[in-house]
């Protein structure tokens, strides 16, 4: 049975006024993403790729073109109720962590619920689980400086995921960790994608980190390609 279409990205174009001149990095992409997919972006420093991601997320806006998110053309949500979309909908993880050093890690993976119609209790129950589910379960009292990168990553990944979000988007997620917590964070990824059919859209440049996705796409110049389209051009280049 063919996975449903959750992301549907249409003509899409993003310029930026930079005063003398104009950027596109993305210009006429078009871009389909299932249900449970996990897909791996690459490309160059430049190339639009967490610009893309970012347009998907609702957090920037695109200067042409549509973005279509399980049947919802986003850029027609007002500001509010695109960001009542966006923390229900999508859960963003960060190379820096972006973690708040005046709050535990429970408080720090509470934060998005605090936007939902629910109960203390109920906001602590959803946090520890979250926690759980990343292997911090003893570590929820400890505030960011009392942890290690990796871990402070994960409770990152854990206040990502705490309100069940349709998309996880991970922005060079490894790109500040040892090898070890590299492994623990993409195994992590893997499973939530593998076990809770979590779509997960990864923008890297590490084709270690790239490897893990089942989808692995390059961006360059605005377009879009194959993995190994790229690796076969640059093999005849050589």
């Amino acid at each position: 049975m063919m996975a449903k279409k959750l992301v549907e990205v249409r003509g899409l174009r993003k310029t930026y006024d930079t005063g003398e001149t104009k950027v596109t990095p993305l210009n006429d992409l078009n871009l389909d993403i299932a249900e449970g997919e996990f897909l791996s972006l690459m490309g160059p420093s430049g190339s639009g790729k967490s610009t893309l991601m970012n347009i998907i997320a609702g957090i920037d806006n695109a200067s042409a073109g549509t973005v279509t998110v399980d049947g919802i053309d986003i850029s027609k949500l007002s500001d509010s109720k695109l960001a009542r979309w966006r923390n229900r909908n999508i859960g963003y993880i960060f190379q820096q962590f972006n973690l708040l050093p005046v709050l535990t890690a429970l408080e720090n993976v509470e934060l998005p619920l605090l936007l939902l119609p629910l109960s203390g209790r109920r906001r602590r129950q959803q946090a520890e689980m979250a926690l759980t589910a990343v292997g911090l379960n003893d570590r929820m009292k400890h505030y960011p400086r009392q942890l290690s990168g990796g871990q402070q990553q994960r409770v990152a990944i854990a206040r990502a995921i705490v309100t069940d979000p349709k998309i996880i988007m991970a922005d060079e997620p490894t790109g500040n960790l040892d090898a070890q917590s590299e492994e623990d964070v993409l195994d992590i990824l893997k499973q939530l994608n593998e076990r809770f059919n979590k779509t997960i859209i990864l923008v890297t440049h590490d084709p270690h980190a790239a490897a893990v996705a089942g989808t692995q796409l390059h961006l360059d110049k605005g377009v879009l390609h194959d993995r190994h389209a790229i690796t076969e051009t640059l093999e005849e280049a050589v």
